[in-house]
């Protein structure tokens, strides 16, 4: 069983940063393709941004500029760092795993039904 975890979630003013951390319990997570999605009150879940096991990063265009994803396969840990938040960013975030072969990522990586484990989510929210 592969156990996902997230912090850093919080309130921030319009213009403010949150990092958000996930934590990983697998241990191939250096093997892993790593997502960030999002879901606002009675909307879908959305794609954020990506990373696959080799570094390769997506990112959602709402999102381009202003949020960045890295790992830390020392620490079995991914990050979302977020700057410049605005109120529309508000949403509960949720990391994500694609653990498994088989399916070409790199087509795919914006499909939350890809992604094989999930965290329970941080709540961001961003005021005005």
């Amino acid at each position: 069983q592969v156990q996902l975890v997230e912090s850093g979630g919080g309130l921030v003013q319009a213009g403010g940063s949150l990092r958000l951390s996930c934590a990983v319990s697998g241990r191939a997570f250096s093997s892993y393709n790593m997502g960030w999605f999002r879901q606002a009150p009675g909307k879908q879940r959305d794609f954020v941004a990506a990373i696959t096991w080799s570094g390769i990063i997506y990112n959602a265009d709402s999102v381009k500029g202003r949020f960045t994803i890295s790992r830390d396969n020392a620490n079995n840990t991914v990050y979302l760092q977020m700057n410049s938040l605005k109120p529309e960013d508000t949403a509960v975030y949720y990391c994500a795993a694609h653990t498994g072969m088989g399916t070409d990522y790199r087509r795919s990586y914006y499909r939350s039904t890809l992604y094989d484990y999930w965290g329970q989510g941080t709540q961001v929210t961003v005021s005005s």
